[in-house]
């Protein structure tokens, strides 16, 4: 029996929150706990979510971000099975019985992610090429962006006792920097249909409040080749997005006339010539 401990991570989404609740209650896959995790919201979300569902595990905490909050709920998970629902997306009625179907066909997998819908100020838009999905072994083809999506991802939770939780030192991009750590050791079974819905365009995204979130993918990078076992082969693929990315900020940089950044980010593309 595959049990999946949903969580969802919010923060002042009071508008989209039961969006997310619903879509999840009315899975036809019901072998299922749901944990919310509030992360100091101030729009009195939590009260209105405890008086409309009284039985959902609810859990508040100051605020610390979306990655503490996603790791508190893994930590107070009760199931082997994670899955993620960011507060604003919701999923298909079938989401989890075909991923959890799918899983037990390919056992060897540990993780699965799925296709997804883009919703944004009401509107369905048509993805880029560069966010194409794929399964297996795609650590290469993920260094650029995150194409994995949180809200579409089930995990085993031995993952993270082999690889760590939600780095919280990143405000944004710590999706990008888990899934790598991931891929660089396990392949991502790929769930080809479109069973996530992902919402844009509000103004409190947290893609919306950063800008030059390459710097947050920088970090990874670095880190990977400071932490991770990578093979030499993957290490020099690794090094040369590194420059890459840090080209892309410091033209930013430059266009924003920002000198002591350019002169720390000169000095760090140094270190990888």
């Amino acid at each position: 029996m595959y049990n999946v401990s949903v969580i969802i991570p919010t923060y002042n989404r009071k508008a989209f929150l039961t969006n997310a609740i619903d879509s999840v209650l009315s899975q036809t896959y019901q072998n299922l706990e749901l944990i919310i995790i509030d992360d100091g919201s101030s729009d009195k979300s939590l009260d209105f979510i405890k008086k409309k569902y009284p039985k959902i595990r609810f859990f508040k905490q100051r605020n610390k971000g979306v990655s503490s909050a996603r790791n508190k709920g893994i930590k107070l998970s009760s199931y082997e099975w994670v899955a993620f629902l960011d507060s604003d997306d919701r999923w298909h009625p079938k989401k989890l019985e075909k991923q959890i179907n799918y899983l037990i066909k390919y056992s060897k997998y540990e993780i699965c992610h799925t296709d997804e819908v883009w919703i944004k100020n009401g509107s369905k838009i048509n993805q880029h090429k560069k966010h194409q999905k794929f399964g297996g072994f795609i650590f290469d083809k993920c260094l650029d962006i995150c194409k994995i999506s949180p809200s579409s991802v089930i995990v085993n939770k031995k993952i993270f006792k082999k690889i760590g939780l939600f780095d919280e030192s990143l405000p944004v991009c710590e999706d990008y920097d888990l899934w790598l750590r991931i891929l660089v050791k396990f392949p991502i079974l790929y769930l080809n249909e479109k069973l996530t819905i992902k919402y844009g365009g509000h103004l409190n995204q947290l893609s919306k409040k950063y800008w030059g979130m390459d710097r947050f993918r920088i970090k990874t990078l670095e880190n990977l080749i400071k932490n991770n076992s990578l093979d030499n082969k993957k290490k020099s693929i690794v090094k040369k997005k590194l420059k890459e990315k840090i080209d892309i900020y410091l033209n930013g940089l430059k266009k924003r006339n920002k000198k002591k950044e350019i002169i720390f980010y000169e000095n760090k593309k140094k270190k990888y010539k």
